[in-house]
């Protein structure tokens, strides 16, 4: 499913990532953690080319990405976002659109597919996710574990084969924290593959099969977990 070889990224004089060499297994949840600047959400970016990386190559979810890819891969990257979802850790939804837009958006703009089916779906995922009260509600009148759930959504209804998450509870309470792993869990059973980036070793512990540990830009660990719980 995801297949990482010596991937290096510089911002200027900074070196972020450096010789990573990795592979996810279809259906794997990957925990990534270490210390803050050691190159973790840099490398989530890198994964769906948000972040052009400088050196190595990746392939995930049937794409193949390389260094300094042109205008002409373009369509190809609109692809790979679809197949390859990101949970932002400060979320991204649009305050001025309801829950169901914020969610409905891009099937709707960007896959060109008919209102009704991607609000008919958009519905049965608020469902899923027990929010199904809040379709016509604003971000400004959710809680922050309702956000991350919205977020969620928002990626699940592109139909990913990956999904990617950067601190998904870094900012909520205990109880709303709960909720969102709820979710998470979900997905692992369902076979989701996953990568979390996170400084929650609870999250990691319990979600993850493996944990990779980055630490000044460099893989330095990668551990198998024994006390993943999904049910």
């Amino acid at each position: 499913m995801i297949r990482i070889r010596d991937l290096h990224k510089r911002f200027r004089d900074r070196v972020v990532l450096q010789a990573i060499t990795a592979d996810v297994a279809p259906g794997e949840v990957v925990a990534i953690v270490g210390p803050s600047g050691g190159g973790k959400s840099t490398l989530l970016r890198c994964l769906n080319y948000l972040t052009p990386f400088d050196r190595g190559s990746i392939e995930i979810a049937g794409y193949t990405l390389r260094p300094d890819l042109g205008p002409a891969a373009a369509p190809m990257i609109r692809e790979l976002r679809a197949a390859v979802g990101m949970v932002f850790q400060d979320l991204h939804l649009f305050p001025h659109l309801s829950v169901l837009d914020n969610i409905t958006l891009a099937a709707r703009v960007v896959h060109k597919r008919p209102a009704a089916d991607a609000l008919r779906d958009a519905r049965a995922l608020l469902d899923r996710l027990a929010l199904v009260d809040r379709g016509d509600s604003f971000p400004s009148q959710l809680s922050g574990g309702q956000k991350q759930r919205v977020a969620i959504a928002r990626a699940l209804a592109q139909e990913p084969r990956v999904l990617l998450f950067d601190e998904p509870t870094s900012a909520l309470d205990p109880a709303l924290r709960n909720d969102v792993m709820q979710v998470m869990r979900s997905l692992a059973r369902d076979g989701m593959t996953l990568l979390v980036v996170t400084h929650d070793t609870d999250l990691a512990s319990d979600l993850a099969d493996r944990t990779w540990t980055l630490d000044g830009g460099t893989l330095v660990e990668s551990a198998a977990s024994h006390t993943r719980r999904v049910a």
